[in-house]
C-alpha cells in the first residue's frame, strides 16, 4: 500500500473543489454534477498514476457502488461501498440514485467538497479548456466587465468576512489595474459593514 499512499497524497494536493455548476429544479439549490466532481480529481489521480473507477453490486431496492482506486504499482483500495435506495423502482429512478451514488461515493472516497461559485468569478483550471500542452497554464483567464460588477454585487451582499475575501481574492488575481482599484474600493466598503455589523 505505499505506492498508493504516497501517489494518493500527491494527488491530494492538486485536487479542486467540485464547482456547483447545476440547478436542481425541485429545491432551486445548485448542485455539483458528477463531471464537475470528476473534473475536480480526475487530472490529479491520473498525474500521479492513480486510475479511479467505481464498482456497482446487485441490489434489489436502490444501488450500491463502491469508488476503487488503482495504482499503476498494481496496487488498489477500496473506499467502502455506499447504499443508496432508488425513489422509483424504474429505469428512471435507478438511473438518478446510480448518478447520486456516484458522486456522494466519489466526494467522500476523495474527501472534496461542493463549492458554491455564485459571485465567485475566478475560473478553475478543470472549466479551462484542455490542450495537448504537457504543462497547461493555470492562469485563470482576464477579468471581463460584466464578471467584475458581478463580483462587487456578491461582496456587497456578504454576510461573513471569509466569504468576502474569497469573493475579492479570486478576483482581484484577474482584474486588471483599473479593475483592481474599483473592487479594493468596494473590498474595503463591504469590510467596515460587516466590522460595524459584528
Amino acid at each position: 500500500m505505499k505506492n498508493i499512499a504516497i501517489a494518493f497524497i500527491k494527488a491530494k494536493k492538486e485536487f479542486s473543489p467540485a464547482l456547483k455548476n447545476k440547478v436542481n429544479g425541485g429545491f432551486k439549490s445548485k448542485y455539483a454534477d458528477l463531471g464537475a466532481c470528476l473534473d475536480a480529481v480526475d487530472d490529479a489521480f491520473l498525474n500521479n498514476g492513480i486510475a479511479m473507477y467505481q464498482e456497482t453490486c446487485a441490489d434489489s431496492t436502490g444501488i450500491t457502488i463502491e469508488t476503487v482506486l488503482l495504482h499503476e504499482s498494481g496496487e488498489f483500495l477500496k473506499c467502502g461501498r455506499l447504499h443508496l435506495p432508488a425513489a422509483k423502482q424504474d429505469p428512471q429512478g435507478y438511473g438518478s440514485a446510480l448518478s447520486y451514488a456516484r458522486r456522494y461515493s466519489l466526494m467522500t472516497a476523495c474527501g472534496i467538497a461542493q463549492e458554491d461559485d455564485d459571485g465567485q468569478v475566478a475560473t478553475r483550471a478543470v472549466y479551462e479548456a484542455k490542450t495537448t500542452s504537457p504543462a497547461p497554464s493555470l492562469k485563470p483567464p482576464a477579468l471581463t466587465d460584466a464578471e467584475g460588477n458581478e463580483c462587487k454585487k456578491a461582496m456587497a451582499g456578504c454576510t461573513d468576512m471569509d466569504t468576502l475575501k474569497g469573493i475579492f481574492g479570486g478576483a482581484y488575481k484577474r482584474a486588471n489595474d483599473a479593475q483592481k482599484e474599483e473592487l479594493n474600493d468596494f473590498y474595503k466598503v463591504a469590510k467596515l459593514s460587516l466590522e460595524g455589523i459584528k
